[in-house]
C-alpha cells in the first residue's frame, strides 16, 4: 500500500469453503439447510466490496468472518471470500488486492463491525474515518443498530446491500427476532448470543484485539445493556 488507507470497507462473511476450488459450485461450500442457492449472492457481496474499494483508492477492504464450521476445517469465512476475489481476478481491479485483508475472528454481525474496526487499527495504526458495510439488504437496520451501540457516527456509516436471499419472507421473520434480541442486548453479551458464538467457534480461537487496540479494550468486554459511555477514538467525529 503506497499510502495509509483512511476508509474501511467491510464484507461480512456468511459461509466458508470446504475446499479451495471453483466457488461458483455449491458443493465446494459448507452450507446450512437454509443457505442452499445462496452462493451467487455471496459472490456478489465480494464483488461489491472489491468494486467499492476500487472506487475509493484511500480505502482498505476487509473480509470478515472466522472459521465457523468444523466441516470447513480452519478455512475461515474471511479467507474463503478472499479466495473468491482471487478466483475472479479481482474483477479487473488487481490493485485492490494490495488493499485487501482478512478479519478472521468475527462470529456474528456485531463482531463483523467491531472486530473489523480493530483489524483496521492493527493494519494501519489508526482508526477509519468512514465505514462502508457490505451484507444482505435486509440486514441494513441491524448494522446501524450495531453502529449506534458502539457510538459510531451514523453519517460515517454507509451500507451496501446488493441483494436478498431467495426466501426473503423467512429472512425477514428471522431478522425481526434478531433485531429484538439486539435491542434488548445491544452488546450481544447475554447467554443466547454467547451460545451462538460458541457454536460458531468450533476450534476455540481467541482474538487479541484488547492488546492490539488498547483504546477499545473496555468496549470489547462491555456487557451492557447500559450504553458504553467512555470516550472512544471516533467520539470526536460525531
Amino acid at each position: 500500500m503506497e499510502s495509509m488507507p483512511d476508509q474501511l470497507i467491510i464484507v461480512a462473511g456468511h459461509a466458508a469453503l470446504r475446499r479451495f476450488a471453483d466457488p461458483r459450485r455449491e458443493e465446494n461450500w459448507v452450507l446450512l439447510d437454509f443457505q442452499h442457492n445462496e452462493v451467487p449472492y455471496y459472490l456478489e457481496h465480494v464483488r461489491r466490496g472489491v468494486e467499492q474499494a476500487a472506487r475509493h483508492p484511500d480505502s482498505l477492504v476487509l473480509f470478515s468472518g472466522g472459521p465457523t464450521r468444523r466441516e470447513a476445517g480452519p478455512r475461515s469465512e474471511a479467507i474463503s471470500y478472499f479466495y473468491v476475489a482471487e478466483f475472479f481476478n479481482w474483477w479487473g481491479c488487481p490493485d485492490v488486492a494490495e488493499r485487501a485483508h482478512t478479519e478472521d475472528f468475527a462470529r456474528d454481525s456485531y463482531e463483523n463491525l467491531l472486530f473489523s474496526i480493530c483489524r483496521f487499527r492493527e493494519l494501519t495504526g489508526h482508526y477509519p474515518s468512514a465505514i462502508t458495510m457490505v451484507s444482505w439488504a435486509f440486514k441494513r437496520q441491524r448494522f446501524y443498530l450495531h453502529g449506534a451501540s458502539i457510538g459510531w457516527p451514523a453519517a460515517r456509516l454507509r451500507y451496501e446491500g446488493p441483494d436478498n436471499p431467495v426466501d426473503l419472507a423467512q429472512a425477514l421473520a428471522a431478522e425481526e427476532v434478531a433485531l429484538a434480541a439486539y435491542q434488548a442486548d445491544p452488546y450481544s453479551s447475554g447467554p443466547v448470543f454467547r451460545r451462538k458464538r460458541d457454536e460458531r467457534n468450533p476450534f476455540h480461537r481467541q482474538h487479541g484485539y484488547r492488546a492490539s487496540c488498547p483504546e477499545l479494550a473496555q468496549l470489547l468486554v462491555h456487557p451492557g445493556p447500559d450504553p458504553f459511555l467512555l470516550p472512544l477514538p471516533w467520539s470526536a467525529m460525531a
